[in-house]
């Protein structure tokens, strides 16, 4: 595209951005922000690959620095790096890929109804999902009047550290299987949602419903929560590769895994609370249900809060109107 289509095409878009760094346009909604700033970076990219020396560049460098300094005026030093990750970066990261939580999330409900009606339609589905040697150590535990055993025999510090590992493993497949154009995380999330659906299938079957989701939700809630967050980072990597916009297909997949890897890189500490959870919680059986309940409570509200409703507050306070004006192009 020539240079002169290039600006005729997008100027309108960069001036209402401009406007809303320099205060004169306060009535665009979060997402609204959210698509201009994305825009003018993606621009940026373009210009500075097709038009190098050009004006249209270093105007949409200096916009971009603007809005850049705008996001991150309050960030620290390297000393908190690690604290301004979570509280700050991320935030601002995760606002930008709702969608891919959206979507990873429905699939994974989809399928855990699916996986509930093939069992509830097919006696010898269980079976087939979870294995002959865990269902028949399930009915055994439910004969010795005591169904949740199985997360009774272990170590609690060896279960801990097991059951830790071995979910940051399944985070990861389900990030790094997205570099299968998305659909190796969306089979992940299948797969997964199949079998929670024919799991908790098996335990109303039996009549113990409330006993299983009381139980298994302490630790679960974090738990699953987290594969789908993870899911989600596999979805962004996909769309790096399937959608690079302005960008070259290679930049755009860099930035899907640079994205996507910061999003499993957020779930490590909740995979831990969760480890923790279902080492040391959830054998506790004897527990009161409003103890559960409590517990199950907060772990959800913390996900949604931190993965849903803190990006939203904290991208529309960084993206409050600035003072001073850039100059238009």
């Amino acid at each position: 595209m020539r240079e002169a289509a290039f600006v005729k095409q997008n100027k309108d878009k960069w001036i209402r951005f401009e406007n809303v760094l320099s205060g004169n346009h306060t009535d665009l909604s979060p997402d609204e922000l959210s698509a201009l700033y994305l825009e003018v970076t993606d621009h940026l990219s373009y210009a500075k690959t097709f038009y190098p020396q050009s004006k249209t560049a270093q105007y949409l460098n200096h916009l971009a620095s603007q809005s850049h300094q705008k996001i991150y005026k309050t960030k620290r030093e390297s000393s908190t790096r690690f604290i301004t990750f979570f509280t700050q970066e991320f935030p601002l990261l995760m606002y930008k890929y709702q969608r891919q939580l959206l979507i990873s999330f429905l699939v994974f409900t989809l399928f855990c109804v699916v996986g509930a009606y093939s069992a509830a339609t097919d006696g010898a589905y269980v079976r087939s999902i979870l294995g002959d040697a865990y269902v028949n150590m399930t009915l055994e535990n439910i004969a010795d009047n005591d169904p949740m055993r199985v997360y009774k025999e272990m170590n609690e510090v060896e279960m801990f550290m097991g059951i830790t590992v071995n979910n940051i493993k399944v985070a990861l497949m389900a990030f790094i299987f997205g570099i299968l154009l998305s659909i190796g995380s969306l089979y992940l999330m299948m797969q997964n949602g199949v079998m929670l659906g024919s799991f908790q299938y098996f335990f109303y079957d039996k009549g113990l419903l409330w006993e299983s989701v009381r139980t298994i939700w302490i630790h679960g809630t974090i738990e699953i929560s987290v594969i789908i967050i993870a899911g989600a980072a596999g979805l962004v990597l996909g769309n790096g590769i399937l959608f690079p916009g302005t960008y070259t297909r290679l930049e755009s997949f860099k930035r899907g895994m640079k994205d996507g890897l910061k999003i499993v890189v957020s779930t490590i500490p909740f995979f831990i609370i969760a480890g923790f959870l279902e080492g040391f919680v959830t054998r506790h059986t004897e527990m009161p249900d409003w103890l559960a309940i409590l517990i199950i409570t907060l772990s959800l509200l913390l996900i949604l809060f931190y993965y849903v409703v803190y990006p939203r507050i904290y991208f529309k306070k960084q993206l409050q109107p600035l003072d001073e004006r850039t100059d238009h192009i």
